[in-house]
C-alpha cells in the first residue's frame, strides 16, 4: 500500500509536517537520514516553549511525539533517499534497502552550508562562528564581535549586530571596497572596519576563538564571528527536477508545491528566512496545504 506523504528530512521542518499529517490520519513516512544542519550548535533559541534545547533532544522529542499517529520513521543510513521516480500519485522513493511508493512528496531537506577552507573555520563553526544573532546573540552579548561580511551589499547588516554588542569590526577579507558613504557611517557608529585578507583564525582551545590572523601577521583579538558562508541545496534536491529561485532556493508556490507536481517543499530549502521555530511553521502550512489536496482529490 503506498504512502500519502513520504517527507525527506527530519528536522523541524519534517517533523512538525509528519506531526500534522499523522493527525490527520495520512499514512506518512519520515526519512531522516542526518546529520542535523545546526548539529554543531550546542542549544536552540527562539523556539517557543523549547529555547535552549539542545537540537538533537528536540529531534528525539519530535520523533516521540509522532508515535500516537502511526508515522512510520527511517533514521540514520537506512533513511537515505537516492532517487524520487515517478510522477504526482504514483512516486517511487528509493532507500538503501527497500523502494517505497507514495501519492506526494515533501522536501523538508534544509540547505547545505559551504563552510570556507580557512583555517579553523571549520573547526569553529557553530561554536564561535554564528549566522543568527537571534539563535545566538543573547548567550555572547557585549563581547567582541567581527563580522565577515561576503559582499559590499551585505556590510551594513554589521549596523544590526549592534542591538548585541558595540564592540564590532567588519572583515571584508579583501574581496571589495566598502562605498565611502557607508564607510563613514560605520565609522560614526564605533564599528571598526579591517580590509586586509584573513590568514587564519586562531582558536583558544577547542571552541572559542582568540584572534583573527591577517594575511601580514596582525592578529585582530576577537571572540566571535558572524557570518554567512554560501550556501546551497542538498545534492537530492539539485537532482530530481525541480526549479530554483534567483538566490538559490527551492521554488514553491502558493500551496508551497515545487515545479515539479506532486512534489512539495518545506523549511530552510524554501525560504531564505531560516531558523528552526520558522521551518517548523513551513512544515505546518505545508502539511496542511498536502492534506486538503490528498483529501479532496478522493471526494
Amino acid at each position: 500500500m503506498p504512502y500519502d506523504v513520504v517527507i525527506v528530512g527530519g528536522g523541524p521542518a519534517g517533523l512538525s509536517a509528519a506531526l500534522a499529517l499523522g493527525r490527520a490520519r495520512k499514512r506518512t513516512l519520515l526519512c531522516d537520514d542526518g546529520p542535523a544542519r545546526n548539529a554543531a550548535a550546542e542549544h536552540m533559541h527562539n523556539f517557543l516553549s523549547r529555547d535552549g534545547t539542545p537540537p538533537a533532544e528536540l529531534r528525539q522529542i519530535g520523533r516521540a511525539q509522532l508515535a500516537p499517529y502511526g508515522v512510520d520513521i527511517e533514521n540514520g543510513p537506512d533513511g537515505r533517499v537516492s532517487a524520487i521516480e515517478g510522477e504526482r500519485g504514483r512516486f517511487r522513493i528509493r532507500l538503501p534497502s527497500r523502494v517505497v511508493e507514495a501519492r506526494r512528496v515533501l522536501l523538508a531537506m534544509g540547505m547545505v552550508d559551504e563552510v570556507p577552507d580557512t583555517p579553523g573555520y571549520r573547526e569553529l563553526w557553530g561554536k564561535a562562528i554564528f549566522q543568527c544573532p537571534y539563535c545566538h546573540g543573547w548567550e555572547i552579548r557585549d563581547r567582541a564581535f567581527g563580522f565577515i561580511a561576503p559582499s559590499a551589499d551585505m556590510v551594513e547588516w554589521s549596523i544590526f549586530l549592534q542591538s548585541w554588542s558595540r564592540d564590532l569590526v567588519v572583515f571584508t577579507d579583501a574581496r571589495f571596497d566598502v562605498p565611502g558613504a557607508l564607510r563613514a557611517r560605520l565609522e560614526r557608529l564605533g564599528i571598526g572596519i579591517e580590509e586586509r585578507r584573513i590568514r587564519r583564525l586562531v582558536a583558544a582551545g577547542t571552541s572559542m576563538l582568540e584572534a583573527v590572523e591577517l594575511e601580514d601577521g596582525t592578529r585582530v583579538p576577537r571572540s566571535f564571528l558572524f557570518a554567512r558562508p554560501p550556501q546551497r541545496v542538498p545534492d537530492l534536491i539539485a537532482t530530481i527536477g525541480v526549479e530554483l529561485d534567483a538566490e538559490g532556493f527551492v521554488r514553491v508556490d502558493d500551496h508551497c508545491q515545487t515545479s515539479r507536481p506532486g512534489v512539495y517543499a518545506a523549511g530552510d530549502a524554501a525560504h531564505v528566512q531560516q531558523g528552526a521555530i520558522l521551518a517548523a511553521a513551513s512544515g505546518m502550512k505545508t502539511a496542511s496545504m498536502l492534506n486538503h489536496e490528498l483529501t479532496m482529490e478522493l471526494a
